[in-house]
């Protein structure tokens, strides 16, 4: 089932696909069990939610002992970098496999 309601309004207007582009429909993936599928959706952001989570525990639970302030700055740094670097290659033709893509 295609929900045809969900769009991203960067793709909308531009016709490029954000990084970000895809999450909704990789999160009802992965709530169905389909995590290939989810995969497809958005690679990246697959890939980057353990280390969100373990961010949050650095934060939450463990009040910044695993990662201190400075290592957790250049994180960050890096995350970003990595995110306009994704979104931009995944407009590129060559790099079409990491648009977001409905397998079924």
């Amino acid at each position: 089932m295609e929900i045809s309601f969900l769009f991203c309004p960067i793709y909308k207007v531009t016709k490029l696909y954000c990084p970000g582009c895809g999450i909704t429909r990789m999160i009802l993936s992965i709530l169905k069990g389909d995590l290939y599928q989810a995969f497809r959706y958005n690679p990246l952001i697959f890939i980057l939610i353990p280390l969100f989570f373990i961010l949050l525990t650095n934060n939450i639970f463990l009040k910044n002992k695993l990662i201190n302030k400075k290592n957790k700055e250049r994180i960050y740094i890096t995350l970003i970098a990595i995110l306009i670097i994704y979104g931009i290659i995944r407009n590129i033709d060559y790099f079409s496999y990491l648009k977001p893509t409905k397998i079924r």
